[in-house]
């Protein structure tokens, strides 16, 4: 069904005001960026909580990769094996390889579990106290709205907030304009404690006959 042209002038005319205020007010507002995950972890806490992580978990990631290139030994060994052993046997070799796969793969993810955990428990006080920070900077300085960083594809480099709420987490004052490094040059060479993800290879094809 047509509108009236006087009803349809009428309807744009509304939209492109209601437009307009929408921009102006949108114009109107400060709005900054602030990179939490980095504001967590390249903070005085966040560096040492990252410390106690690798110290509990990295020996563990180590038994766990040696686990895993053992498997994978076992694995090729089994291959080769293929012509020499029985049907049968083959076939054992092959169940009992998958059944250490599967209980390895547990293994990792419970180990996974553990780590995620632990990070939650270091750093959660961490996040709490920043997130404090932000409010009460965004407050002090007049800023309508305080995103992630993550989460915008851009924004330009003096609405992001990281370095002040790092600073002011640690204890010390927000700092200023001309006195602020920027966050390539302040970021320490630090290495988050990777995840476990085991590969998974292929397991050996049961033989059709005996050899």
């Amino acid at each position: 069904m047509r509108l009236p042209r006087l009803r349809l002038l009428t309807l744009l005319t509304s939209v492109l005001i209601a437009g307009s205020f929408a921009s102006t007010a949108l114009a109107e507002q400060r709005i900054a960026v602030v990179d939490t995950q980095r504001a967590i972890m390249e903070t005085e806490e966040g560096l040492r909580a990252q410390a106690t992580l690798r110290k509990l978990f990295d020996s563990k990631q180590r038994e766990l990769d040696k686990k895993q290139e053992d498997l994978q030994k076992q694995r090729e060994d089994i291959e080769k094996q293929r012509s020499v052993l029985s049907a049968e046997a083959w076939q054992k070799r092959v169940e009992s390889w998958q059944r250490d796969m599967t209980q390895l793969q547990a293994t990792f993810v419970e180990y996974n579990k553990d780590l995620q955990k632990k990070q939650g428990e270091l750093t959660q006080p961490i996040f709490q106290r920043a997130m404090g920070v932000i409010r009460r900077l965004a407050t002090s300085e007049g800023y309508d709205l305080v995103v992630d960083k993550q989460a915008v594809p851009y924004a330009r480099g003096d609405l992001d907030l990281t370095d002040k709420v790092i600073q002011m987490v640690n204890g010390g004052s927000a700092p200023t304009a001309e006195g602020a490094t920027t966050s390539e040059a302040k970021k320490p060479a630090t290495q988050s404690n990777k995840s476990a993800k085991p590969v998974q290879p292929a397991v050996p094809a049961a033989p059709a006959t005996k050899p």
